[in-house]
């Protein structure tokens, strides 16, 4: 049974984000209100605008005019004594103070309504684009004003990359992972069935053979798509069910081998080719963005909170594959799997880097850093799990990720002054953060109207490498798989073990055009600006570096760009 998130979160660990998280508008002051800010000065530029917020604190957006302040600064409100009202205009007064009671009541009213948990309006992960939009017009509205002087923005570069650091993170026990979600762990087995390549294993089916299995999936309830995809498989679902002494089992599946990143870098492309390969099968859609997202009940980015999607409900999306590993078992159950050797891959492209929902399902700890990463659940659970990681020129990713999911008003002048935004915001975290703790701080991930902090590939990797050996992942580039398909598409083949080809089949795989490249749209708007180009090569040169050294491959410092 699908628990609320709003009831038992709890129990297996996602919780809701602060009620703060929807004060985003601010509301009117009372008059004879006083505001004082307190905290250094970040970078001698003028700044007009200001983050309150750290994972601990509760957000709130101020404008600041004029003023260098610090982008962590608290907001301290005092009260002064109110004047003596005179008798003449005491009416127009009244009028005055009523509203602003009226205004003060109902604020206290939607915090209230907040507090008491009501998360359906609370977002976790607003869309990177959209973030001016939740910001309501009122005295104190976050101003999104960016700072062009090509001066003070190389400064800002310079402020940051002066604060790189590489350090390594505390790996959980696995006590603490398993306490992180219980629930995963009493459903998936510790060991898989022996004589086949893909981690699987039988579960009994308990309840009616006549009901169906699918009916409670939440990836059905909001996609006509997937309803349709379960549909196949419900007509199917009996015929697959392996009988023994008495009872009824079902195949369950996991993926032999991870697609885990990164947007905009070709894993598309990439899971189009595989899929090809007959002896390999993927979920019943791309991306499941179980791990990331799913999990802890976000369906899309921008609609908050809804129930938590059960593991089953992500294992339901392997019954395909497991199928056709099986095969149609024999009334008798002799007989062991039809297809021994075919594995199964997921090609979700925030599973690398996206751990935006970490604050909420620790929000009690003291940490400024995620304490259980995705890695750790997975690595717990496979221990033997591949990692294929497809990789770019991260200041060509940006701009094709701004592209992407842009909407409206796009141009290479609207993506400098984003690029310029989320620096500042960046650079602000770094002078009461560490590095890692502003890659995986939610509040500034969510704040920046462009993803930089995607394109902060080794911050991500070495994360990774903590858990998984370097022979558990296999990193690409774009620009090789681009530039020789072949080349690259036989590094995965032998990286997964997988069988030979015939001619005709390799030819289908390589030689097929390209996926989801470019809309003619955007590709009219022409490249970035050759100015955002030069702060960004700065801005990502240190992480760079630190991945080329890392993978032991100069090319990861992409001084030759490749404009994709």
């Amino acid at each position: 049974m699908v628990e609320d998130v709003g009831v038992s979160a709890t129990h297996h660990g996602c919780r809701p984000p602060p009620a703060s998280q929807n004060l985003l508008s601010g509301s009117p002051l009372l008059p004879n209100t006083a505001l004082r800010l307190s905290g250094g000065t970040m970078t001698q530029m003028d700044y007009r605008y200001t983050l309150l917020d750290d994972c601990h604190r509760k957000p709130l957006l101020l404008q600041v005019d004029d003023k260098p302040v610090n982008l962590f600064a608290v907001l301290e409100v005092k009260r002064e004594p109110p004047n003596r009202w005179r008798i003449r205009g005491c009416f127009r007064k009244i009028r005055l103070y009523s509203f602003l009671f009226g205004l003060t009541v109902t604020f206290f009213i939607m915090a209230s309504y907040i507090l008491a948990g009501d998360k359906k309006g609370l977002l976790l992960t607003p869309s990177p684009y959209h973030f001016s939009s939740l910001v309501s017009p009122g005295p104190l509205t976050f101003n999104l004003t960016a700072v062009k002087d090509y001066r003070q923005i190389k400064l800002v570069v310079e402020s940051i990359t002066s604060k790189v650091e590489f350090r390594s993170r505390q790996v959980p026990e696995r006590k603490a992972v398993v306490n992180a979600e219980p629930h995963i762990f009493s459903v998936i087995p510790r060991h898989f069935l022996p004589g086949i390549k893909n981690p699987c294993w039988y579960q009994e089916h308990v309840g009616n053979i006549s009901s169906d299995p699918y009916r409670t999936n939440l990836y059905g309830h909001y996609s006509g798509r997937f309803r349709l995809e379960f549909q196949q498989l419900r007509n199917v679902f009996r015929e697959h069910l392996l009988r023994h002494d008495g009872k009824l089992y079902r195949m369950r599946c996991l993926p032999y081998f991870y697609i885990i990143g990164q947007p905009k870098c070709g894993t598309t492309d990439l899971y189009d080719r595989l899929r090809l390969h007959p002896d390999v099968k993927f979920t019943i859609f791309k991306e499941p963005h179980w791990w990331t997202r799913k999990r802890c009940g976000v369906v899309r980015m921008s609609d908050g909170f809804h129930n938590r999607f059960p593991v089953e409900d992500y294992l339901d999306l392997f019954d395909q594959a497991a199928y056709r590993i099986q095969g149609k078992p024999t009334p008798d159950g002799s007989g062991g799997p039809s297809h021994p050797n075919i594995v199964v891959g997921e090609a979700s492209a925030s599973t690398m880097w996206d751990n935006n929902a970490w604050v909420y399902v620790f929000n009690n700890t003291t940490e400024g850093e995620p304490p259980v990463l995705i890695q750790d659940l997975i690595h717990a659970l496979q221990p033997d799990a591949r990692l294929i990681v497809m990789l770019r020129d991260p200041v060509e990713r940006l701009y094709s990720d701004y592209l992407y999911f842009g909407i409206v008003n796009k141009s290479a002048e609207d993506f400098h002054d984003k690029v310029s935004e989320s620096l500042q915001l960046f650079e602000g975290c770094l002078t009461e953060f560490t590095m890692r703790s502003c890659v995986y701080n939610t509040t500034v991930n969510n704040a920046m109207p462009v993803r930089l902090q995607v394109g902060l590939y080794i911050v991500y990797l070495l994360d990774w490498l903590t858990v998984f050996s370097r022979e558990q992942i296999l990193v690409l580039r774009l620009e090789d798989h681009a530039s020789n398909r072949k080349y690259t598409m036989h590094k995965v083949f032998d990286f997964l073990s997988l069988g030979p080809l015939t001619k005709e089949k390799e030819a289908e795989i390589t030689k097929s055009p390209a996926s989801n490249t470019r809309r003619p749209a955007d590709k009219n708007l022409g490249p970035m600006l050759s100015i955002t180009r030069e702060i960004l090569r700065d801005f990502y040169k240190p992480f760079n570096v630190k991945l080329a050294k890392v993978l032991q491959n100069d090319s990861f410092l992409w001084e030759k760009s490749s404009k994709l």
